[in-house]
């Protein structure tokens, strides 16, 4: 059986997440994919972050980007009201949990003084990296239910294909979103690159899914997933069971659950059909999928120096 392993934000759970250092780390270990959050800022440029407004947990406030910058302190602003200067001015690099129970606190090494990257310099560092055998997986963070802090959809999605095509890596790529609106755009702009339909709990309802209904499906998943234009269905790993790996085999749809950190859950996934798993801990599961004797994603080694 061969079933993939993808980086989650790099490799969450060693390095900060959604950052040079944690992509490095991950390539260096060997995955087949690399999982990133994507967002717009004020001044229409692409940068990596998974929450739409300035996290306290993965960013610090460093220094305001000009003096007397009305709009500082950056953390707790939305993405998009601030330019790539002001976010590059935070630090990414140490994680300041709330909760002192926080388990990334505990394994992830801290990187001090890492800033926010852009999509391009991502692609920039698989590049030097000769990264050609690994995918760029870019989830486009957009939340229906909160317009006000969410590009528009349509113009998101063709930057987003824009760039991954400036930088030949359309075919090596896939588009993730849990707005199932992205999809159908992307599926129109370019149909041959993977699109991942990312589904928990909590998204399960029309806003979410492009205007279907789970209901008008009699609840199946992954046939609601392939009528938006998935081509892979990737839900949260508690939603999946023998029932749900039945219906995506039905529909020919590739299952990736997400985000699956424990090896025994992991074999559970495997052995339910599951074609790839996203995971904050790529070391974990390549020690798994040695003990199966399953193929592990070779590890990579830059070509040329790629500075944070």
């Amino acid at each position: 059986m061969h079933a993939e392993i993808h980086g989650h934000r790099g490799a969450r759970g060693l390095r900060p997440e959604n950052t040079l250092p944690g992509f490095a780390c991950a390539l260096e270990l060997g995955v087949d994919a690399l999982e990133l959050d994507v967002a717009l800022t004020a001044d229409r440029r692409l940068v990596l972050t998974h929450d739409l407004t300035v996290s306290a947990v993965t960013s610090a406030d460093t220094r305001p980007a000009c003096y007397g910058d009305p709009l500082f302190p950056y953390v707790g602003r939305p993405v998009g009201e601030l330019t790539l200067a002001q976010l590059r001015t935070l630090d990414c690099g140490v994680r300041l949990p709330r909760h002192p129970e926080d388990r990334f606190v505990r394994t992830q090494a801290p990187v001090p003084d890492t800033r926010m990257p852009t999509l391009g310099a991502v692609l920039g560092l698989v590049d030097a990296y000769g990264a050609d055998g690994v995918r760029l997986h870019v989830e486009l963070k957009s939340d229906p239910t909160r317009p006000e802090l969410s590009a528009d959809p349509r113009e998101f999605t063709e930057m987003v294909v824009a760039e991954l095509d400036r930088h030949h890596r359309l075919d090596g790529a896939a588009i993730l979103s849990f707005d199932w609106r992205i999809l159908e755009i992307a599926r129109s702009l370019a149909p041959a690159t993977r699109r991942y339909a990312l589904i928990e709990r909590a998204t399960m309802d029309s806003v979410w899914l492009n205007g279907l209904r789970l209901e008008d499906f009699d609840g199946d998943i992954p046939a609601a997933a392939v009528a938006a234009g998935g081509t892979t269905l990737s839900p949260e790993h508690v939603l999946v069971d023998q029932e749900l790996a039945r219906l995506a085999e039905k529909a020919e749809l590739p299952l990736v659950p997400w985000t699956v950190n424990e090896p025994g859950r992991a074999a559970e996934l495997l052995d339910l059909g599951a074609a790839g798993l996203v995971t904050d801990y790529p070391d974990r599961m390549r020690a798994l999928w040695a003990d199966r004797g399953m193929p592990v994603p070779a590890p990579v080694t830059p070509v040329r120096r790629a500075d944070r």
